[in-house]
């Protein structure tokens, strides 16, 4: 049987309307139809623009950490220059490092500790990106998990916050945390493509820098104490020269014999010289600022540069190292104990205000404050002895 036929339309009567057609003139309807798409160009040109202009500054934040010269560059640039260039809150490097390589080696380049506490090694670190379902990509919100809060230290400016992973091959350096008073800043829907470059990059940058700081740190780091070497020494002693110009300052030198040395070595073997040399400089470091530089000068001398030092700081030091070396007798394992004394030699350095050979000036503050130790030897050791006339 065939199906039945629908009755012709009237040739006057308009076409039957679809669902939902509205019954408008066509010059209407097409009218309405344009503005709509009008509209909707318009709203995706925007944001082309501001996609544009994102990947612009992302870019240019990308070229800057690149351009970073040393790891205390790049903490200033990631912790500072992001922050900056984002307007945010806060930004916070939340780092895999059990061992806290990278604060001691930013410590070594003389990084503030204002910057510092935005470095920091988080041992609930893993536990706070499994509560962000594992990290792969950014995650954006701003409802926290408890992991999450403990590894920010509770401290958190609150409003919304971006969680940048830092992947390097198949493990995690870390996590860099953008945060926003604002809660609508870092909304789940947002795209965060950019923000995920931006994490590649960052974590290539902080791998090269530590890298880096690692060689320097190597080349100018004495294997047997820990303390800087002569090198590292010489290239401090020109900056604070320099540093001292700019300022009308001084700048202060120690230079350290230990009394008899060469009889240790010849009684209990150079093993036990050796442990010796390491306790002599975790003693010395024990009495210096954080702002001095103490280094093995070679075999068994040692040095201390004081930027900005006194007479009185010098005397003041030197004093306190001969009293803590006395003090108590170095232990020798099962050799027993040997008590060791130091010989001490200070002087001090004003540059001129038209000087420029700062080389030639720290070799003649080394020779004045070595000549004190020599002075202070002759005199019967285990004391020191200040220059009174300042090099210039």
């Amino acid at each position: 049987m065939e199906p039945p036929r629908r009755p012709p339309r009237h040739p006057d009567r308009p076409p039957p309307l679809r669902r939902g057609q509205r019954d408008l003139p066509p010059e209407v309807d097409g009218e309405v139809e344009n503005r709509i798409l009008r509209a909707r160009l318009v709203e995706l040109a925007a944001a082309a623009a501001r996609n544009e202009a994102l990947l612009a500054k992302t870019q240019e934040r990308e070229l800057d950490l690149l351009r970073a010269g040393s790891l205390s560059e790049l903490l200033e640039r990631i912790v500072v220059g992001l922050k900056e260039a984002y307007q945010l809150d806060r930004v916070t490097l939340l780092l895999d490092d059990p061992q806290h390589e990278v604060r001691h080696l930013a410590t070594g380049e003389h990084v503030g500790h204002e910057l510092l506490a935005h470095v920091r090694h988080e041992d609930h670190l893993d536990a706070a990106a499994l509560a962000l379902g594992g990290l792969l990509k950014p995650w954006l919100g701003s409802r926290l998990p408890a992991e999450v809060v403990r590894a920010l230290r509770s401290n958190a400016v609150g409003g919304s916050f971006a969680f940048l992973p830092l992947p390097r091959g198949e493990r995690r350096l870390g996590l860099l945390v953008f945060e926003s008073r604002d809660p609508a800043r870092f909304s789940p829907d947002l795209a965060s493509d950019f923000l995920a470059h931006l994490g590649v990059v960052a974590a290539i940058c902080l791998e090269n820098a530590l890298n880096r700081s690692r060689l320097l740190r190597t080349g100018v780091t004495d294997f047997l104490t820990g303390f800087h070497n002569r090198r590292y020494l010489s290239a401090r002693l020109r900056e604070e020269l320099a540093r001292a110009q700019r300022t009308a300052g001084t700048v202060g030198l120690l230079m350290i014999d230990v009394d008899h040395f060469k009889r240790i070595n010849d009684t209990h073997g150079h093993l036990a010289g050796d442990s010796v040399l390491k306790e002599i400089s975790r003693r010395i470091a024990s009495q210096i600022r954080s702002s001095d530089t103490g280094a093995r000068f070679g075999g068994d001398e040692f040095a201390v540069l004081l930027g900005n030092g006194r007479a009185g700081d010098l005397e003041r030091l030197a004093g306190r190292l001969t009293a803590v070396m006395s003090a108590t007798p170095v232990s020798l394992d099962v050799q027993g104990g040997e008590r060791v004394t130091l010989s001490i030699g200070g002087a001090l350095a004003e540059p001129a205000p038209d000087e420029r050979d700062y080389r030639s000036l720290a070799e003649r503050l080394m020779a004045e404050a070595d000549a004190a130790l020599y002075r202070a030897k002759s005199a019967g050791r285990d004391q020191f002895l200040i220059a009174s006339r300042i090099v210039r």
